[in-house]
């Protein structure tokens, strides 16, 4: 999950590229909402905070910058907007007026560029929140947290339990493309050239049972949702990987421009609130997510401690 970076502007609100992670999703399904016809908005912000919350109460749609990759945002079999991220999104901006949700899918590495390009009003992608990104875009607070696990092959046999285990044993090491996994194996040792990159978590899985590597790394939700029906691979327990030498905890999150601190201010008294009632759960759960995925971190922290978040 490598921080994207560039700025091109597209006033046009309706470009889309196809996921690298369609596969998961329905490139046709994808391809029909995207070419739907988008809601502009206004592409100046005003100071103070921006005015996009009241722009977007008074025409009443908001944009979801997308990345198609299941089970944080995507597009169904039958061509409905669902994941996490935009489920939870349904929810926080009834609550603020804003009763339609439009998907705008794009590429993951293209979700900041395309969000500060005006492309979309909010990545709901389950974004991780990292220091590179908040240098980008402001973050709401996450609405889950997210431990590493890793897809073997059955009874696990070189014993792989956490990333210096895969250096110690030298075991041949896979995982996806822009994943935050790459660097966590590259601090345990793990040369990167030597890293095999596939697309997602089922070229991972189709990779350990092919007998090409012995290790994908993912989040703990993507490895054990994957290998369900696997009859030659299982997931690891979960653990949390080591930055800095120090056990890290990633969390993902809603982004917003830098400039819309009202925006997002709002959507966090709102989030907030759903944490509080337990509804925040209800809504993660038939998603894959458990009580252990929930989480009080806030976007400062995340950021690095620092005004971003």
């Amino acid at each position: 999950m490598a921080p994207p970076h560039g700025n091109d502007i597209d006033t046009s609100g309706c470009e889309s590229r196809q996921s690298r992670r369609a596969v998961l999703a329905g490139v046709a399904a994808i391809g029909a909402l995207a070419a739907a016809g988008c809601t502009r908005v206004a592409t100046a912000s005003t100071g103070n905070g921006g005015d996009l919350l009241q722009r977007l109460r008074a025409q009443g749609v908001v944009r979801l910058g997308i990345a198609g990759e299941i089970p944080f945002g995507y597009i169904d079999k039958d061509g409905h907007l669902t994941g996490e991220a935009p489920e939870l999104a349904k929810a926080v901006f009834k609550r603020l007026g804003i009763d339609t949700v439009q998907p705008v899918p794009t590429e993951f590495g293209s979700l900041i560029p395309g969000l500060n390009s005006q492309q979309f009003d909010v990545v709901a992608a389950g974004m991780y929140v990292n220091p590179e990104r908040c240098e980008q875009v402001i973050f709401a607070d996450p609405d889950y947290q997210m431990l590493d696990s890793f897809i073997v092959r059955k009874g696990n046999p070189k014993g792989l339990r956490d990333y210096k285990d895969v250096v110690a044993k030298k075991a041949k090491f896979a995982t996806g493309t822009g994943y935050a996994e790459i660097q966590y194996a590259v601090e345990a040792g793990y040369k990167e050239s030597d890293i095999l990159i596939v697309p997602d978590q089922v070229a991972g899985l189709n990779a350990v049972e092919a007998g090409r590597v012995d290790v994908f790394a993912g989040t703990a939700l993507t490895t054990r949702a994957v290998v369900k029906k696997s009859a030659k691979a299982e997931a690891t327990e979960a653990f949390a990987p080591l930055v800095g030498g120090k056990p890290h905890v990633d969390g993902g999150a809603f982004a917003f421009r830098s400039a819309e601190t009202k925006l997002r201010d709002a959507f966090n008294v709102e989030l907030r609130k759903l944490k509080r009632s337990g509804e925040l759960f209800r809504i993660l759960r038939p998603f894959g997510f458990t009580r252990a995925e929930m989480t009080d971190l806030t976007a400062k922290e995340l950021c690095g401690g620092g005004t971003s978040g």
